[in-house]
This record gives structure tokens, C-alpha cells and sequence, in this order.
């Protein structure tokens, strides 16, 4: 059993004295302050704090860093202050002791516990990356003894360390604790599947060890003979990783079994690719299976050089090569060189690149409103699957698989996404949705002004891009909102001939604390938005109880330019020119339909949500509206539509051809028009084409 004595006696490998004499006394202090708290397990709760500190000198942390491991829960746990640990100890100490401490505040929910503590600890982390390497020992040892815990807890703790925690530590290029995560998780959380997986390893490893050997033993001959000093190591396959291959890739437990891992250790990165060229003419590589993360390293500092062969008898082989530098930075990551100096020394490498990650995280933090919605966006950049692409002036940029260039512009900068219009990719222009790979070079075009699109919503894949083009939207929502909120009430205020700036101050503050709406601009806000009516706000405010007359002053004029809060029906299709009625769509503002559709038959039971609209004199946007063109079948008939459509100052939106026998079909066109003298315009020159039979605006 583990004891303080036993503890300091390891740490005088690398600890001076003093140091040891500051762990001890941190010891002693988290003892006084837990005692009579018990594990589930009915050991005293000490023995908790001083195996996390353990785990963190396997990996040779300061001094400090295992202070704050011993004390960890006594500001959640014991009601220590954080003032007081900064008296007795240091403040750095202090701060990643406070850090590293769970919230107490009651969730909603235990998800969004969750998540606010993954929130602040990410928080944390930017100012001190040593917290979150507590936090994994932390949650390492706890993970280590689930078997005291209900079926339940210890189902939900495995999925988070799955989800959460192992990817947290492969990012940080972790690889160790990344492993038993995985495999303590997967164990807890499939426990049938776990067993499954590792009697049939099991049986596999008799018949695997003779072909391991004799592959072994020709690797090392071959390298020796070129005068290449290494070690060759055949790598065991671990249980979540096999599942994990079954179940991603749809492979069977034969078919990942069937190919044989090793890996080489040399002394120099030159020694590396030397190795590289040996194998190679050993065995013959498998084309587009080699990587070099030497030349461009992960984003986690991850460094070597990966190779397929196929070997003996057809057996795929997969073959790690790294320096013993690599290999100690592979399992352990930032914590395999990150020592905290008295001089501040520069720090780079993986330090650098997992400090870069927690900024970004930091930011997605800052700007989103829900916790859970923060998760979501975390979830998506801790997977590693990356893409490696250039900016203009040769700068390396790591993206998810399946970026885009809009991830790609968020990557670079907040701004440069949110005025971002189009892009090169490799010096040629390329949708905004096109998926980016390794190694080619891209350029944001800009405008100023420009604003995100919804539609960009659909393909981006970044946590970052995500919630800054949800934050950009919210923000251009109620701008836009508010200023249709103060049109629809000026409008209602003109039947009594005042305006805003008149109204009655004490009114207005009664009236926005009766509906619990915090200053004027919100309540616009909710006007636009539909969620208040601009005639019962003006009868509370005036204190009318007769009914009022809000027509007489005319209908709302539509200009076009109104954005998010006023949207135009897809049912019938309004355009400048069509007499036009406006629904009030809670949450949406207002909904336009022509007078004429159907779907408003309904909606006129409700004459409170109805408004009346005009197009104003100068709408300059264009709107789609749907036409159905009957047609003899003839070759190219599609391409003169389109070219006529084209040649009438017209843009085609979507067709489908619906066939309807041999000789006639059916073509549903969408196009966009500025109103009905130009729709005509377009429908006029479609029925001038040889073949066209009938065509017809469809109206709902």
C-alpha cells in the first residue's frame, strides 16, 4: 500500500529535498482536512489524493503540480477556502488547486453539470495547463477504482471518459493514460463485448506468436545490416481499439487481427528515415499508407513515421518509426518535457500546440451561451482526424477531417470567417462547402460588411466555426429584429399621432416590468420577433381599454432588406407585384404569403397574428417563385430553358424533371425575379421554345 513515506522516498529520484519537504506537507495538510471522509470502498479518503499525485510523478511533475494533486477536493470537499491554501502554501499552488475543483451549484441536470465543470476546467486550463494533467490523473485513479460504484454511475463516469477525457488525453498526446482510459472505459461500459474481444485476442495470440517473431527478427537483421542502431518492437492491439476498428470501418475481428504492428526506435531523426528506406526495400509498401509526422507533427506534438508493408506471404504490416525522444513524448505527451523552471524558459513544441488548442477552446467557451452547446462544439475538435493546409504565405493550419474553407477562415480569424465571401483552393476559386486535404494552399476572399451565411451551418464542422457563426447570426437577428420592432411601433404610435421618443418614461418602465423585459431595446427585439404585438404594447401604454384603429395610417411597407425577421412563404412563392398579407410567426417575426394561398384560410381564424403588408416602391431583392413547364421530350430541352432563363436577366434555383409518359414530361423550375412584370418577362420568352406546351406559375 502506497504511504507518504514510500511516495517521498520515489520522488528523491528527481525532487531536491526541500521540494519533497513541501509535497509532505501538503500531504499532511489534505489529511487533516479530510479526516473521517470515507471512499466508497471504506478507505480513508486520503488514500485518493495521494494516488493522483502518483500517477503525476510516474510522469515526473514539479513539486508544485503534485501539491495541487494532494489537495484538490479540499476546497470542493472540506470548505478550505481558496485564500487560505494561498497563505499556507504558494499562490500558484492556490490557483491550480481552485482550478481543478468541481462546481457545488445544483444543474438542471447532471449533463449540464457536466458540462459547466468540463467548461471552468478548460477555462482554467488556458492559464495553467497543469490543471487539466490533475484532472486526468484525477479522473485516471477514479476510473481505476469503479468497481466500488452502482452499475449505473459507473455506465455514465465510463461513457464521459470515452467521450470527454481519452480524447482530452490524446490531443495532449498522452498515449498512456489516453489507453487505460479507454480500456477501463470500455471494460465499464461493455462489459460482455470487453470479454468477448479479449478471449478471442487471446486465442489468436498462440497462432500470432511464431509469425511476430520470425517478422521481428528479419526487420532487425535487415536494419542491422544497413549499420542502423534500433530496437523493434511488436505493438499489442488494445480491446477498445479492435472494437473500436469493428465498429467505425465494419470490419470483423479476423480482418484487423490479420495485420501485424511493430514499431522502431533509433537514436536520430536521420536514423528514421534510414530505417524508413530499409524496411522499404525488405518488404514492398502499400501505396498512399505512408505519413510522415516528423517533416509536419500532429497537433499534439505527436512525432513519426508511419508505413504500411505487405510482408511475408501478403501479411499487412503496419510499422511505427520514432527516435527514444519521439517515443517518450508519444506516451506521455505535454507532461513527457514539461518542466516549470524558475527562469521561464521558452517554451515550444507540443507545449505550444496544446496551449494554441486550449486558446481556441477558450474562445468557443466565450462565446457560447449554453454549456451543452459548448460540449457539442468540443466534442467535434477532440477527435484527431486532421487535415493539414497552407495559407498564402505558407503557414500550416491543422483542421478535422472534412474541413472546409469556411472552417479553415475561422481558423485564422473570428473576422476573417464572419467577412469571408469565397475562396481559392490552390489558386482556383472553390465553393465555400468544398472539403479541404493535406497539403493544398487556400485563400479567403473577403468583403467588408459581408456577414455569415445560415447556409454555412450545414457543412462546417469546427466547434469554433460552429458557435461563431451562431453567435454572428444572433447578433445580425436582433439587430435586424429591433429595427423591424420599431417600425411595427412607430406604425401602431402614428393612429395617435406620437412617436417613440414621446411616450411616457414611468409608462414604459411599468409596462417592461409587468412583461419582464429588461430595457426598450428587448422589448423591439420581442416586437420584431413576434413574440409582442406592437398594437397591445401601444394599448398598454396609453392606457386604452376601447379598441383602436390601427389601419387607417396603411398597411407595412415590405422593402426586401428586412433579413432574418421577415421571411417569404415557400408555399406560394410572394413576389414584389402579388398582393400580399403578413403573418406574426412567434419567434420568427413576420411570415409573408399572398393573399391568394391556401395555407392562409387557417391562419385568418387567428386575425390577431395578421398584418397588413405592401411591397414598398423600391424592393431591389430578388425572390424565387416556382413555375411548371409541360414539354415534348427532345434532346437538350433542359440546356435551352436554362439558357433562355439565363438570357431574361434570370437565375435558376432548382429543376426537377418529372416524367409523365413517352412523348410529354414535366419540369418544375425555381427560379429568382425581381417581381411580376419580370416574371412575366421570363415566362413569356420560355413559351417562344419549340416543344413547350403549356407553362404555369404554381401558386401553392
Amino acid at each position: 500500500m502506497l504511504t507518504i513515506d514510500s511516495f517521498a522516498e520515489e520522488l528523491g529520484t528527481y525532487l531536491d529535498p526541500n521540494q519533497i519537504d513541501q509535497v509532505v506537507k501538503a500531504y499532511h495538510f489534505a489529511s487533516d482536512a479530510h479526516e473521517g471522509q470515507k471512499r466508497k470502498s471504506g478507505e480513508p479518503y486520503i488514500t485518493h489524493p495521494l494516488a493522483v499525485a502518483h500517477i503525476l510523478s510516474d510522469m515526473h511533475m514539479d513539486h508544485q503540480c503534485l501539491m495541487a494533486a494532494l489537495l484538490h477536493d479540499v476546497i470542493e470537499d472540506t470548505g478550505v477556502p481558496k485564500h487560505t491554501l494561498g497563505q499556507e502554501f504558494d499562490e500558484q499552488v492556490a490557483e491550480l488547486v481552485d482550478g481543478v475543483s468541481k462546481l457545488k451549484v445544483m444543474f438542471e441536470s447532471r449533463a449540464e453539470a457536466q458540462a459547466e465543470n468540463f467548461q471552468k476546467m478548460t477555462l482554467a486550463m488556458a492559464k495553467d495547463i497543469r490543471v487539466i494533467l490533475v484532472k486526468l490523473a484525477d479522473r485516471l485513479h477514479n476510473m481505476r477504482t469503479l468497481g466500488h460504484l452502482s452499475s449505473e454511475k459507473r455506465r455514465r463516469i465510463a461513457r464521459e471518459t470515452l467521450e470527454i477525457y481519452a480524447p482530452i488525453a490524446l490531443r495532449l498526446g498522452m498515449n498512456t493514460i489516453r489507453v487505460e482510459f479507454e480500456e477501463l472505459g470500455f471494460r465499464a461500459l461493455y462489459p460482455l463485448r470487453s470479454s468477448m474481444i479479449e478471449k478471442a485476442v487471446r486465442r489468436a495470440r498462440g497462432n500470432r506468436t511464431e509469425i511476430v517473431s520470425n517478422i521481428q527478427e528479419s526487420i532487425a537483421t535487415c536494419l542491422e545490416r544497413e549499420g542502423i542502431n534500433a530496437e523493434v518492437f511488436g505493438r499489442e492491439k488494445h480491446l477498445y481499439s479492435i472494437y473500436d476498428k469493428m465498429r467505425s470501418k465494419r470490419k470483423s475481428f479476423a480482418e484487423i487481427m490479420d495485420v501485424y504492428a511493430f514499431r522502431i526506435i533509433v537514436d536520430s531523426v536521420d536514423g528514421c528515415y534510414r530505417s524508413l528506406g530499409a524496411v522499404h526495400n525488405l518488404y514492398k509498401p502499400v501505396a498512399g499508407r505512408f505519413k510522415d509526422y516528423i517533416a509536419i507533427p500532429k497537433a499534439n506534438g505527436y512525432q513519426s513515421l508511419h508505413t504500411t508493408l505487405f510482408g511475408m506471404h501478403g501479411i499487412p504490416i503496419e510499422i511505427q518509426i520514432r527516435t527514444n525522444e519521439m517515443e517518450t513524448v508519444a506516451n506521455n505527451g505535454i507532461a513527457g518535457h514539461y518542466l516549470y523552471k524558475s527562469n521561464e524558459e521558452s517554451i515550444g513544441g507540443s507545449h505550444e500546440r496544446a496551449r494554441e488548442w486550449m486558446k481556441g477552446l477558450l474562445e468557443i467557451q466565450q462565446s457560447t451561451g449554453n454549456s451543452l452547446e459548448f460540449i457539442e462544439h468540443v466534442k467535434v475538435d477532440l477527435f484527431p482526424d486532421e487535415v493539414y493546409v497552407f495559407s498564402p504565405v505558407g503557414e500550416i493550419f491543422d483542421l478535422p477531417q472534412g474541413a472546409t474553407p469556411v472552417d479553415f477562415a475561422y481558423a485564422v480569424h473570428t473576422d476573417i470567417g464572419n467577412n469571408c465571401v469565397a475562396c481559392r483552393i490552390d489558386r482556383r476559386l472553390a465553393p465555400l462547402s468544398a472539403i479541404l486535404e493535406s497539403g493544398q494552399t487556400v485563400e479567403i476572399i473577403r468583403a467588408p460588411g459581408a456577414q455569415p451565411n445560415p447556409a454555412w451551418l450545414g457543412f462546417v464542422i469546427t466547434g469554433k466555426a460552429r458557435s461563431s457563426i451562431r453567435q454572428a447570426l444572433k447578433h445580425q437577428q436582433r439587430n435586424e429584429s429591433s429595427e423591424l420592432g420599431r417600425r411595427l411601433l412607430e406604425r401602431a404610435l402614428e393612429t395617435h399621432d406620437i412617436s417613440i421618443d414621446d411616450l411616457d418614461p414611468a409608462a414604459l418602465d411599468m409596462l417592461l416590468a409587468e412583461r419582464k423585459i429588461d430595457n426598450l431595446d428587448d422589448l423591439l427585439v420581442e416586437i420584431g420577433l413576434g413574440n409582442q404585438m406592437a398594437g397591445v404594447i401601444v394599448r398598454r401604454l396609453l392606457s386604452q381599454t376601447e379598441e383602436l384603429d390601427f389601419t387607417q395610417d396603411g398597411p407595412l411597407a415590405i422593402k426586401g432588406t428586412e433579413g432574418l425577421v421577415v421571411t417569404y412563404a415557400r408555399c406560394c412563392h410572394p413576389i414584389p407585384g402579388d398582393p400580399i398579407i403578413g403573418h406574426v410567426s412567434a419567434g420568427r417575426g413576420i411570415v409573408i404569403h399572398t393573399d391568394s394561398c391556401r395555407n392562409m384560410a387557417e391562419l385568418r381564424e387567428k386575425p390577431q397574428e395578421l398584418m397588413q403588408v405592401r411591397w414598398d416602391a423600391n424592393v431591389e431583392q430578388e425572390f424565387s417563385v416556382e413555375l411548371r413547364v409541360e414539354l415534348e421530350h427532345d434532346r437538350g430541352m433542359i440546356a435551352v430553358i436554362a439558357s433562355t432563363v439565363t438570357d431574361a436577366n434570370a437565375n435558376i434555383e432548382r429543376i426537377n424533371l418529372l416524367e409523365k409518359d413517352a412523348r410529354l414530361g414535366i419540369v418544375n423550375i425555381v427560379v429568382s425575379v425581381r417581381d411580376r412584370v419580370h416574371l412575366a418577362n421570363v415566362i413569356k420568352r420560355i413559351r417562344t421554345i419549340k416543344g413547350i406546351n403549356k407553362i404555369i406559375r404554381v401558386r401553392s
